[in-house]
């Protein structure tokens, strides 16, 4: 098939069409009305990260003058132009929700932001004491004389700009910053009788501008933020030591270039010129919001105790029914093969294994892959214990892990002092894959233990994020993880896998031959299909395949989170192909993989998407799932995530997407809601002391 620009959305229009999903939570008057607080958060917050990686990118290549086109035919001086003018909407969508919708009904449910006109004597007094107390000491203004000596600001920091009247030369007005920092509250809690009453905190400094300049006539106090670029990587050819060149990239963040101005819509034109002179940005790239600024710190308000009421049920993750918290995690693993799925099952079996193998005077070694973890990580905790017990205990940190850098070096160093062997990733690559190995002598011989997942080994996104994991002691795979492992840590080139596939060696090539495999059946006049599910597809080559299997009449269907650079439902290209998108109170982002394959199905779980980084530019794991009973539970839930007509979004050939809304008196499906209640179904029989039984899987109707 001839590569064509018709062929492929663009990955940043088609990201942006993903948060703006995002957003449509936010709208959804059927959501609880935290939860689209939550929801209006996490899209400040996507945007966020947005701009310091991919719209710091194409900014670096207009500035050396790269004209070279992506796959959907736009060069990075006509992607920034699109970007700009999709995410200013983007902006006045939020900024409408926000200061129309749910504010008001924030009001109304008793979280009343405070105004000073409105203070009971109690709060005034309150607001006034907090700032003579917690807040006076702690800022400290900067005068400006000029834009080119204004002060170096702290990216995505809250900032107030301050214009003063200078009765000496009346129209050159002086300017002071007041950088507002993070270890103060947001949110200043007031005395109230009911509910919760609030004022945020540049607001509060805003009330008392005279105490911070006696004597001074302020004209203007605006709140902004700035985002600097941080799309950065270590030169690892010249970096001797890579820790220390990680580092580097730490710092270099803190002073590169604005690439978004964000600010109060209030401002006026004289303070605007003044930014924009002094922060050397464009003026599509400077947003005024109504809404406040940094959004993403109402996650708070929307996790507040106190109003149930205005939040989803609860829904706790359950214990696997294929696990006796009484026996030991590996008793049960030697006996059968468990594929866990989170949240909806707990994280806690991964977490015990580890603990016990911490102990366990029968385990020899640990290793693990860490990409990213928690603050105060129970797993860290028991690789440390596992050393200090003697244990033989490696572990590959990943130090690229964007935006993790600075956690992982510092619970890296705390593993090597309780002596741990660590390794720092491969060079030139991200170390992705999902793996830990424990080696443990049982009475017959050696026996490796493993846990292989589709998400990181973090307790607390293993409560929010969907992801599977599966516990198995099977041979096969136990010698082709220790390959893999001892690959990445010796440098060299792993001997050839007896099931595993690894990116960026033969990952891709397994899935375009599983692929094709289904092309060639469809073609002789046999059943073919094709299910896949992970967060993102921009791989060329891999939408290149699906296309051609489209052609030959094989039926694909494709749950793709958020990137989706394939064109679905097109004449003669695509019109077999089917795109949804899962948008609900958990992030999806497992990746599984089912391929009909003759009736001998396979089906796999990976920590890579298909995008070419993943293929090409990351230490990757495809994983096939042979055990009967856990490859069901993976069809299972592939199908239940195709069967949802609630929080489900249709792709259409032309780059839009369509909500699926439940037609006439049909039955909602809701994927999550679905998945929750199965395992809780599960869960009860096995308490009644039944068997496990897994719901039989149906795969969708096909045409001959």
């Amino acid at each position: 098939m001839a590569k064509t620009p018709s062929s492929f959305f663009n990955r940043e229009q088609s990201w942006l069409e993903f948060n703006q999903r995002v957003l449509a939570e936010a709208l959804d008057a059927d959501v609880p009305l935290l939860e689209r607080v939550k929801f209006l958060a996490i899209t400040a917050s996507n945007l966020d990260e947005f701009f310091m990686v991919r719209v710091g990118g194409l900014q670096q290549l207009v500035a050396r003058r790269v004209t070279k086109t992506d796959p959907s035919g736009m060069t990075p001086q006509e992607q920034l132009d699109a970007i700009s003018v999709r995410v200013h909407q983007m902006v006045r969508d939020a900024d409408f929700c926000y200061e129309h919708d749910i504010q008001p009904a924030l009001a109304a449910a008793g979280l009343q932001g405070g105004r000073p006109h409105d203070f009971t004597e109690e709060q005034r007094w309150h607001v006034e004491w907090f700032f003579d107390n917690e807040v006076y000491p702690v800022i400290s203004p900067q005068a400006v004389s000029g834009p080119d000596t204004f002060p170096l600001i702290a990216g995505l920091g809250l900032n107030l700009c301050v214009r003063m009247a200078n009765e000496g030369e009346a129209r050159k007005p002086r300017f002071a910053n007041i950088p507002i920092q993070a270890g103060l509250s947001r949110f200043v809690s007031l005395p109230t009788e009911r509910g919760y009453a609030y004022m945020l905190i540049e607001d509060v400094i805003q009330l008392y501008l005279e105490r911070l300049f006696p004597g001074e006539r302020v004209l203007e106090c605006v709140a902004y933020r700035i985002t600097r670029n941080a799309d950065m990587a270590v030169q690892e050819d010249m970096a001797a030591d890579l820790l220390s060149g990680m580092q580097d990239v730490l710092d270099a963040r803190r002073i590169s270039r604005c690439v978004r101005l964000e600010i109060d819509a209030g401002v006026t034109k004289t303070t605007m010129d003044f930014l924009r002179r002094a922060l050397k940005v464009k003026g599509d790239d400077i947003y005024c919001l109504r809404a406040p600024l940094q959004f993403s710190d109402f996650m708070r308000m929307g996790c507040m105790d106190g109003f149930d009421e205005l939040q989803n049920e609860q829904w706790l993750p359950e214990p696997s029914p294929d696990l006796n918290p009484k026996v030991s995690v590996f008793s049960e693993v030697l006996r059968r093969n468990i594929l866990l799925s989170h949240p909806y099952e707990e994280f806690d079996p991964v977490i015990r294994m580890i603990q016990e193998a911490a102990e366990d005077p029968d385990v020899l070694a640990i290793k693990q892959i860490l990409y990213r973890t928690s603050s105060d990580s129970p797993i860290i905790t028991a690789l440390r214990r596992a050393a200090e017990n003697g244990k033989y205990v490696t572990v590959i940190v990943e130090l690229k892990a964007r935006f993790d850098e600075a956690r992982n070096i510092q619970w890296a160093r705390r593993l090597e002092q309780a002596g741990v062997q660590v390794i720092y990733g491969v060079k030139g690559l991200k170390t992705h894959a999902k793996l830990c190995i424990i080696v443990r002598r049982e009475p017959d011989g050696i026996v490796r233990y493993m846990h292989f997942g589709t998400g990181n080994y973090n307790e607390r996104t293993a409560r929010i994020y969907s992801d599977v994991g599966y516990l198995t002691c099977d041979p096969d795979l136990a010698s082709d993880a220790s390959s893999f492992f001892n690959a990445i840590t010796g440098y060299s080139e792993p001997p050839e896998f007896l099931k595993l596939q690894a990116a960026p060696l033969g990952l891709r090539d397994r899935i375009l031959e599983l692929i094709d495999g289904e092309r060639l059946r469809s073609e002789q006049g046999q059943k073919a299909l094709i299910m896949v599910k992970v967060n993102s597809l921009a791989d060329p080559k891999l939408i290149e395949a699906l296309y051609k299997a489209s052609r030959a009449g094989v039926k694909v269907m494709l749950n793709i989170r958020g990137i989706c650079c394939l064109r679905p439902g097109v004449k003669g290209l695509s019109e077999n192909i089917s795109v949804v998108s899962i948008i609900d109170r958990y992030l999806e982002h497992s990746r599984i993989m089912y391929f009909l394959h003759g009736g001998d199905e396979q089906v796999l779980i990976s920590s890579a998407d298909w995008m070419p980084r993943n293929m090409d530019r990351r230490v990757e794991l495809l994983v096939p799932v042979d055990d009967k009973a856990c490859r069901k539970k993976l069809v299972r839930i592939l199908t239940t995530y195709f069967e949802d007509n609630t929080k489900s979004w249709t792709l259409l050939p032309g780059g839009s997407y369509e909500r699926q809304k439940p037609a006439g008196s049909r039955k909602r499906n809701q994927a999550q809601r679905m998945l929750y209640k199965r395992t809780c179904a599960m869960i009860d029989l096995a308490r009644k002391n039944k068997p496990t039984v897994f719901e039989p899987h149906r795969a969708p109707e096909m045409e001959e």
